[in-house]
C-alpha cells in the first residue's frame, strides 16, 4: 500500500464530504440574493455535482457492480446522474435573470437531495460492509483522480467557491497569507523553539 493510500480518505468518506459541501452550497442559495451571487452558486454546484458524477462513475460505481451487480440502486445512479446533467446544461445555458433559473436550481436540488438519500442510506452502506479492504485504494484513486478534474478549471472553481462561500473564502486565504509570510521572513526574525 502506497503512503498514497494509507493517507487516504475511504471512499465513502469522500462521497459523503462531497453531498454535504453540495447541501450547504444549496442552502446558501435565496430567491433575494443578487444576480452574482446566484451566480456563483449554482456554477459552485453544478462544477462540484459533474466532478463528483464523474468519480463516482470512474471509481465508485464500478466497484459496486462488481459487489452488488443486481442491485436496483445501483442501475438507476447513472441515469439520475444524466438527469443532473441535462438541467446542469440548461442552467448553465441561461442567466439568473432568467424567470425560470430559481425553479430550475430548485428542480436539482430536489433530484440531487432524492439521489444523495438513495446513497447515503443504500449505496454507502453496501460499500462499507462489501468493499471494506478497498475503501482506502478506492478513496486514493478518487483523490488523484478528483485533482486532475479540479485542474481542468481551477480559476471557475475559486471563483464560485469565493461567491459561494466568501468568509470561509475569506479567512482561508488569511490563513494562507500568514502562512506564507512566515516562511519568507528572514530566519534571523523567526523564533526558535
Amino acid at each position: 500500500m502506497s503512503e498514497f493510500n494509507a493517507a487516504s480518505p475511504a471512499i465513502t468518506t469522500m462521497i459523503r464530504m462531497d453531498h454535504t459541501h453540495a447541501l450547504c452550497a444549496f442552502h446558501r442559495y435565496r430567491l433575494t440574493s443578487p444576480w452574482w451571487r446566484k451566480r456563483a452558486i449554482v456554477n459552485s454546484v453544478c462544477t462540484a455535482l459533474e466532478i463528483h458524477a464523474t468519480l463516482e462513475e470512474e471509481i465508485f460505481y464500478p466497484a459496486l457492480a462488481r459487489v452488488a451487480p443486481d442491485n436496483d440502486t445501483v442501475k438507476k445512479s447513472e441515469p439520475e446522474h444524466r438527469e443532473m446533467r441535462e438541467i446542469i446544461a440548461k442552467l448553465r445555458a441561461m442567466g439568473p435573470q432568467n424567470a425560470a433559473y430559481d425553479g430550475l436550481f430548485m428542480e436539482l436540488m430536489r433530484v440531487t437531495i432524492h439521489h444523495v438519500a438513495d446513497e447515503e442510506t443504500i449505496l454507502i452502506p453496501i460499500a462499507e460492509r462489501a468493499l471494506k479492504s478497498e475503501l482506502s485504494s478506492l478513496g486514493a484513486a478518487m483523490t488523484r483522480r478528483r485533482i486532475e478534474l479540479l485542474r481542468e478549471r481551477p480559476v471557475d472553481v475559486a471563483v464560485n467557491t469565493a461567491g459561494t462561500f466568501p468568509i470561509a473564502t475569506f479567512v482561508v486565504a488569511g490563513l494562507l497569507v500568514c502562512g506564507l509570510n512566515s516562511l519568507f521572513r528572514p530566519s534571523s526574525t523567526r523564533q526558535r523553539v
